[in-house]
């Protein structure tokens, strides 16, 4: 059965130092909490799970590329049965939209041991059917990676918070390591390719997606990948109409999940 889940990977040999204490989630329930981030939806996944996922053009969003799999089987899922749901909260989202194609980091290995690869490489841009031309949804723009000791923030959808995102504006870049980022916002299972924010622009910009959740020196961290390179290297994927078969995994057709009232079932990993 299918799992969006976020993987548990041990992180050694990495050096991170004490930041402040980070601010709690905050539950964006209403219009007003929500205003400023539409943009994040829901990732349903042929109704067995889901992941979160951030628009960054109006036909393009941002998730971790392991959402894409059967965690048991380790088989693609169709990405014909994934649908966005932006800015869902409480049972209705601004915007519905099935993907259309799906462009995943080539060097990406479900099935790989080594955590840094794997964290690294676990990025996945979903091309929409239609675009999503709403004033209410507007796509977020991306920034270069964060710096350690950055203040940085996350939305995202969780096993316990799957009707409506969370924010939590105040967590930090703990370190940085072969292309991945280790940070000290608060994820669960659900919040897989969550979007990770910088705000030092003025503005929201995405720098990195969640990809893992660890424990360093008995700290709960979560895990991205610095973004700018593999973005770049999937936005030229799809220009180029050249999208290629990951390492490991064949393509699993389950049946069409289309009931957006489908409660995902979670496990440990």
């Amino acid at each position: 059965m299918l799992r969006s889940l976020l993987m548990i990977i041990p992180v050694v040999c990495i050096a991170v130092t004490a930041q402040a204490e980070d601010s709690r989630l905050e539950r964006l329930d209403t219009g007003d909490d929500s205003r400023m981030w539409q943009a994040v939806g829901r990732l349903d996944i042929d109704g067995r799970g889901f992941c979160t996922g951030a628009l960054i053009s109006p036909k393009l969003v941002l998730t971790a590329a392991h959402c894409l799999y059967d965690k048991q089987t380790g088989a693609r899922v169709n990405h014909e049965t994934v649908e966005f749901l932006a800015g869902w909260r409480n049972g209705r989202a601004e915007a519905y939209r099935w993907v259309k194609r799906v462009a995943i980091h080539p060097e990406y290995e479900f099935n790989n041991d080594v955590a840094a690869e794997r964290v690294r490489n676990d990025v996945a841009l979903l091309e929409l059917h239609h675009p999503i031309r709403n004033t209410r949804v507007i796509p977020f723009k991306t920034d270069i990676r964060p710096r350690k000791g950055q203040r940085i923030g996350v939305v995202s959808y969780a096993k316990d918070r799957s009707e409506a995102p969370s924010l939590q504006e105040v967590c930090d870049v703990m370190g940085r390591q072969q292309g991945v980022l280790i940070m000290s916002c608060d994820v669960n299972f659900g919040s897989s390719g969550a979007p990770i924010f910088s705000f030092e622009a003025g503005e929201p910009r995405v720098v990195s997606v969640v990809s893992a959740m660890a424990e360093v020196e008995g700290k709960k961290v979560s895990l991205g990948t610095q973004l700018q390179k593999p973005l770049d290297l999937l936005y030229r994927q799809l220009d180029e109409n050249r999208i290629v078969t990951p390492r490991t995994g064949s393509q699993s057709r389950f049946s069409s999940g289309k009931d957006r009232q489908t409660s995902a079932k979670f496990a440990k990993p």
